[in-house]
């Protein structure tokens, strides 16, 4: 039996099915999702990808690295913005193919990808085919495995074999934000923080420790901890500091002699990494913290010139990005970065993801204007 194909699928090694990049944004979305890309499945879209802009953008340098696709122009212009969006989505739940509701402006999008973040790829791919003479150099960067550990994603991958396609004056990731500008982002940390006690049988339990009875001053300390809010740039980052498992024990009739507390903490881009883990062992300070995964946040940079241009472009107030994404990378790199793209962040990986027509034009609108 044949393999079905939505409009742009590309079966990679066979036959290739062009993606439109002059249609309506909201169009080019529909055509995306329909071709699924689970995180290290990406292959198709990346083919789709690039086969559609080495033909419909010869003004483009185009370079495939795995299953990512970069694009720029070489202009000569006075300053470059990267603009980033990842092609994987996370598994699908039964929300493929995709569906619409509502008409015209009031259309509404729904499937797997919608949100995160195909609904953004498509504002990016609409600009690489249609912005053919911008007053800045543009770098497009659609690359894979965002959605899952960082050692795969294929930001990695580009900074270690192509680190020159990644600079630029500023950074735009189209990651779902509503379609208003999340600057920066929150630092990640997470710790395990242990206790120990003594092993002994139940039944002659004054002769052991229990170290899970010990975890509580853990807990009454994340109970009573009070988060900074943090204002950068006119960008309120509220930060959180959570108990996320707790693990021990070691059979029904034993005293337990081991605990560990897994904590996240979110914390605003104005400390680092280190200071982050000296903060986190302040608050744990008489147990053990052991780091077991961190990655730095970044600063919003909105008073670069650039930033500002896209600020008043979008009009609005920008606000800050409670959580992590790939901004952290531009962030590292010197580059102002921000979060700009169609749809709720809230419905990203939900069975329920759907993104709104309208907000796919918006973002394609205002990228237009500060790019053109």
């Amino acid at each position: 039996m044949p393999v079905p194909r939505a409009p742009g699928w590309v079966l990679s090694g066979g036959v290739t099915a062009d993606l439109d990049l002059t249609a309506d944004p909201v169009e080019l979305t529909a055509a995306l999702v329909d071709v699924p890309s689970v995180s290290g499945e990406e292959a198709a879209i990346a083919d789709a990808v690039e086969t559609a802009l080495r033909r419909q953008a010869p003004h483009l340098e185009v370079v495939r690295d795995g299953d990512a696709v970069l694009a720029r122009t070489n202009l000569g212009r006075p300053g470059r913005v990267v603009l980033a969006g990842h092609l994987d989505t996370v598994p699908v739940n039964d929300n493929l193919p995709l569906r619409r509701t509502g008409s015209g402006s009031d259309q509404v999008l729904h499937g797997c990808g919608t949100v995160d973040m195909k609904g953004g790829d498509a504002v990016l791919l609409g600009l690489a085919a249609g912005c053919v003479s911008p007053r800045l150099d543009l770098t497009f960067v659609f690359y894979d495995c965002e959605e899952v550990d960082a050692s795969r994603n294929g930001l990695t991958r580009i900074e270690r074999e192509l680190p020159d396609w990644l600079d630029g004056d500023l950074a735009i990731v189209a990651e779902p934000s509503n379609a208003v500008i999340e600057a920066g982002c929150q630092g990640t940390i997470r710790v395990e923080v242990s206790t120990t006690g003594r092993r002994a049988h139940t039944a002659r339990a004054w002769m052991g420790e229990n170290a899970i009875h010990g975890a509580g001053e853990i807990l009454r300390r994340l109970a009573e901890y009070e988060p900074r809010r943090v204002d950068i740039d006119g960008c309120e980052y509220r930060e959180g500091l959570q108990a996320v498992s707790v693990s021990g024990g070691v059979a029904g009739n034993v005293v337990p002699d081991s605990c560990v507390v897994a904590v996240n903490h979110r914390f605003a881009p104005d400390r680092s990494v280190a200071e982050a883990e000296e903060h986190l062992r302040t608050v744990f300070d008489g147990f053990g913290v052991r780091v077991v995964d961190r990655a730095g946040g970044a600063l919003p940079g909105l008073g670069a010139p650039a930033a500002r241009e896209l600020v008043e472009a979008a009009g609005g107030t920008p606000v800050a990005k409670l959580g992590w994404t790939d901004v952290a990378r531009f962030a590292a790199r010197g580059m102002p970065a921000v979060n700009f793209g169609p749809g709720d962040p809230t419905l990203a990986h939900t069975r329920e993801e759907h993104v709104r027509a309208a907000d796919i034009t918006r973002c394609a609108d205002v990228l237009g204007r500060f790019l053109a």
